[in-house]
């Protein structure tokens, strides 16, 4: 094969590409295509993946027997637990709490502050984390966080926006929670100190975002989860409140119908701990480590699916496990970044989608799925995409227009984060494209749950991207902090008040897993399946830069 010539971190042949783009750009400047019609967004998500064949089935067990799901998924509710029956004496605990809060990011440690502030003794509450204290999807969100805090605007217009992007399908009660909370969030992150962007006359920077209809969009930079839960963690730790790090939750305990404690795995030692628990609070993120039909991700390394995993099989309802969101952005070259966010921000800041002959082929903020349905319309239907050394495809995302619209040295301002990562590789986003194609970014559905995180288990509570419903079928930017911030509030506070009437801690067994062992027997499913996997596998064929299996 003939050695690769490099200019200005791109092979030769994209370079041509390149040049195309840039010399459309004056054309395209003060040009801006048309957002769809509601007609013409259902013909293009006919490409989306949710909607080709191939990729999903029917849940065979459990409370959601004949929901359809990614096969993936499926997967893992139709699999066998990670321990015996009589490996484990689990009715000797290791750690008596009053509060067991499992996941350590936005949600998590959002809950552990506000349980505190309304009354559980810091010595009362016990956090467990997989990986570190932080190693979550929420540290690496970038875009920002909605808020309708304008004259213009309103916690109804913000509820409008978000139930139009998810398809009118969002359970309305908890959507109002998130909508209605959103203002105070925002003013609680300011109260800790967070370094929210503002204008120059102290009034809050805000953007817009795919299928909003007002600037709500409050970022720090392209950080904006890295500063959020860095004043969250900081006053969390602060109140010394106790936690744990590399200990994975592989089983619930329970008593009859409620959750009682967990059985926690160390990571390290291969050792097991028990902790009872009179409430519990799951708060895991999401499957992004699935990558559902083959598509890279944007999660973090520990997002596996283990809080869906834990709650089916305690009879926890689901909701919305047919629907996934790939975030149209997705880094598509080089090979090294494949899959890695770029923020949505970057679009509501002027850069243009461009296909190969330099066209702007699609409005830049349609809803996500719309978005993303479009890229792949024009990579793989139309033919108008961008072939990668590797044979990855992709459109070319506009960034130079941004300092065309905004002023020179936008970029280094506002995305500090994309700057770096890929001048990294010799490529200057102010100066060139990037090449994109849609990544596998959030779980739309999870664990359902009402407004204050109490789902349908006795004792147990959810907040964050493990939970459904908030966002129906689809997610709008800047709402997943949000989810994780407003519920993880208010599942610290339905939590304390639940403790104030002094609950007994419940028995210690494993009864729902030797039940729905039972179940599984009976469906004839292949007991070599387990689950919760806990670490993704990237051998074999597994890999990141895995081929995309729907087209």
């Amino acid at each position: 094969m003939a050695e690769l010539k490099f200019i200005g971190g791109y092979p030769e042949h994209m370079r041509k590409f390149i040049d195309v783009v840039n010399k459309t750009r004056p054309k395209r400047k003060d040009y801006t295509p048309e957002a769809m019609t509601m007609q013409e967004r259902d013909e293009v998500l006919k490409v989306h993946p949710d909607y080709a064949p191939g990729g999903k089935r029917a849940i065979s067990i459990g409370p959601n027997k004949g929901d359809m799901a990614p096969h993936e998924l499926a997967d893992l509710l139709e699999a066998y637990p990670l321990i015996e029956s009589n490996e484990i004496d689990v009715t000797k605990p290791d750690y008596v709490v009053d509060l067991l809060i499992i996941g350590g990011g936005l949600a998590g440690t959002t809950a552990a502050i506000w349980a505190n502030d309304k009354g559980v003794a810091k010595d009362k509450i016990l956090l467990v984390n997989k990986l570190r204290h932080g190693d979550s999807n929420s540290i690496m969100a970038q875009g920002g966080t909605q808020a309708a805090d304008r004259e213009n605007d309103s916690p109804t217009i913000h509820f409008l926006d978000a139930m139009g992007g998810g398809h009118f399908t969002n359970k309305p009660d908890v959507l109002r929670a998130l909508v209605e909370d959103a203002p105070l969030i925002i003013k609680w992150l300011c109260d800790l100190g967070a370094m929210i962007d503002r204008e120059d006359d102290g009034s809050f920077v805000e953007k817009a975002g795919g299928g909003t209809s007002r600037r709500r969009m409050h970022a720090c930079k392209d950080y904006t989860g890295l500063e959020e839960l860095r004043v969250i963690r900081d006053e969390f730790r602060n109140r010394e409140i106790p936690y744990l790090e590399y200990l994975p939750v592989v089983e619930f305990l329970t008593d009859g119908n409620r959750v009682t404690g967990a059985v926690l795995y160390n990571l390290e030692t291969g050792d097991y701990k028990i902790v009872q628990a009179k409430a519990t609070i799951l708060a895991t993120g999401g499957f992004g480590r699935l990558h559902v039909r083959g598509f890279p991700t944007t999660n973090h390394y520990g997002a596996t699916c283990d809080g869906v995993v834990l709650a089916y099989r305690v009879g926890a309802k689901l909701r919305d496990t047919d629907t996934v969101q790939y975030h149209p952005t997705g880094a598509a070259y080089p090979q090294q970044i494949i899959g890695l966010l770029l923020t949505e921000k970057l679009r509501s800041m002027g850069a243009q989608p461009v296909n190969k002959d330099g066209e702007a082929f699609v409005f830049p903020l349609e809803p996500r799925d719309v978005e993303m349905a479009s890229f792949i319309r024009e990579c793989y239907v139309n033919e108008k995409g961008i072939i990668t050394p590797t044979g990855m495809r992709g459109v070319w995302l506009d960034t130079p227009l941004i300092e065309v619209k905004n002023g020179e040295g936008t970029i280094e301002k506002s995305f500090p984060g994309m700057y770096r990562m890929f001048n990294r590789f010799d490529i200057d986003i102010r100066k060139d494209p990037v090449l994109v194609f849609p990544t596998l970014h959030y779980q739309n559905g999870g664990v359902e749950s009402g407004p204050w995180g109490k789902t349908n288990i006795d004792s147990l509570w959810v907040a964050g991207e493990v939970s459904g419903g908030v966002h129906g079928k689809n997610r709008l930017m800047g709402n997943s902090t949000l989810d994780c911030l407003v519920f993880g509030r208010r599942s610290g506070i339905s939590t304390a008040e639940y403790l104030k009437s002094n609950p007994p801690h419940g028995k210690l067994t494993i009864d729902h897993m030797n039940n729905y062992v039972k179940l599984l027997k009976e469906a004839g499913v292949d007991t070599t399946r387990k689950a919760p996997v806990l670490l993704p596998d990237y051998r074999g064929k597994a890999v990141l830069a895995r081929m995309i299996d729907v087209f």
